[in-house]
């Protein structure tokens, strides 16, 4: 464990059913006279942001809508949002969806208040000298914990990868969690973002970065999703199990603010930034094999986290409890019925060599990673899942 660690958090986090209806106290607090809305096309046509709309034009609040945040954003279209919400003069930045619209919030926010292009930023030539102007994170899916992060995934299509800019000024002011902008989500989402969540959590717990502040989280972050992720899949209206979902993602968010994610995340890159499978499924598919590879340094930590999901290690020793996690963790991709058919997209054989040279400089991730991966041990996880 590292000597020192730190805990950078979000201002004011409001929870619970109906906690939407807060939104124009938050903005009021900010001061906020003219608001932008970061969102996407999927969130806006399912109608989830009609009410906080309303709530902010009945508050005589000046609204603008940005809607066309595409998954998995390139920086073309970030820098496009960002001239776009340059002209209205806002204060105040409002990102309603998944990890998608709240990282491109959070960039279009900070990139507001400082004179910086974000290619120089990607590319180390510049720096974010400024805090952006006041964000306000709203997730409708309970899986990238984005509301809770210094981070934004830019995808750069060129160089077929996708970046992580990490800046603690990136930490939104203020997140508003509400189950009830999740309940319809499809199952296939739901699944996939949930599962991505509690990747956050165990990857943040073994992670050589893991620290007192990281294993608390992660641990209630685990709890909490590995006991509903499977009602929220079969009844997406059950309030119980969306409640545990959102906490838990955020949870998780708060681990990768204070811990980092490991090999799950940097394996999963390049499918999503070449072959465009969506991060929170690539992570899912990624999960079992890359915990089955760790178990032997992680036997304590494992046999930890199936307690922390409830799985019944009475009379177990520490490694069987800790296979036990891990067959649990193959029984939940069976059960949320999470499937990707990795040849349906290009991804074969024959294109091994460059998925596992692209993984392999993701070192900001496997150099956290409990255990040294070499490219052999990447090559022979991604032909399981192949």
């Amino acid at each position: 464990m590292n000597h020192f660690y730190s805990l950078c958090h979000t201002n004011k986090v409001i929870g619970g059913a109906n906690s939407i209806e807060k939104i124009t106290d938050v903005v009021k607090a900010h001061n906020a006279d003219n608001v932008i809305i970061i969102t996407d096309p999927g969130v806006f046509n399912a109608g989830l942001v009609a009410k906080p709309k309303t709530l902010l034009d009945n508050a005589n609040i000046g609204v603008h809508i940005i809607h066309d945040t595409p998954p998995e954003p390139p920086l073309e279209k970030i820098n496009q949002i960002y001239h776009t919400a340059k002209q209205f003069n806002a204060d105040m930045v409002i990102g309603i969806g998944g990890g998608s619209a709240m990282d491109t919030a959070k960039l279009v926010a900070i990139l507001l208040n400082n004179n910086v292009e974000l290619s120089d930023v990607i590319d180390g030539k510049a720096k974010f000298r400024n805090k952006g102007i006041p964000t306000l994170m709203i997730p409708t899916t309970a899986g990238t914990g984005s509301e809770a992060t210094p981070n934004s995934i830019v995808l750069i299509p060129e160089r077929e990868l996708k970046v992580g800019i990490v800046d603690e000024k990136m930490i939104p002011n203020c997140v508003i969690l509400d189950p009830l902008m999740t309940v319809g989500l499809p199952k296939h989402i739901t699944a996939n973002t949930g599962i991505d969540a509690l990747c956050h959590a165990i990857e943040c717990y073994i992670s050589r970065k893991s620290n007192p502040f990281s294993d608390t989280f992660a641990l209630k972050s685990i709890k909490l999703i590995s006991r509903s992720i499977r009602t929220a899949y079969q009844n997406g209206a059950d309030l119980n199990a969306r409640e545990d979902m959102i906490l838990g993602a955020y949870f998780g968010g708060v681990c990768i603010a204070t811990s980092s994610t490991v090999a799950v995340h940097a394996l999963s890159y390049p499918l999503g930034g070449k072959y465009h499978i969506p991060h929170g499924l690539s992570n899912a598919i990624l999960l079992p094999d890359v915990m089955q590879f760790n178990l032997d340094v992680c036997e304590e930590k494992f046999a930890n986290v199936a307690k922390a999901m409830n799985l019944d290690v009475q009379g177990l020793t520490q490694r069987q409890a800790a296979q036990k996690m891990i067959d649990e963790l193959y029984a939940l991709i069976r059960d949320l019925e999470i499937k990707c058919d990795l040849k349906s997209v290009g991804i074969t054989e024959d294109v091994l060599d460059e998925l596992v040279d692209s993984a392999f400089t993701v070192r900001r991730l496997l150099d956290n990673n409990p255990k040294e991966m070499t490219k052999t041990d990447i090559r022979l996880i991604y032909q399981k899942i192949i």
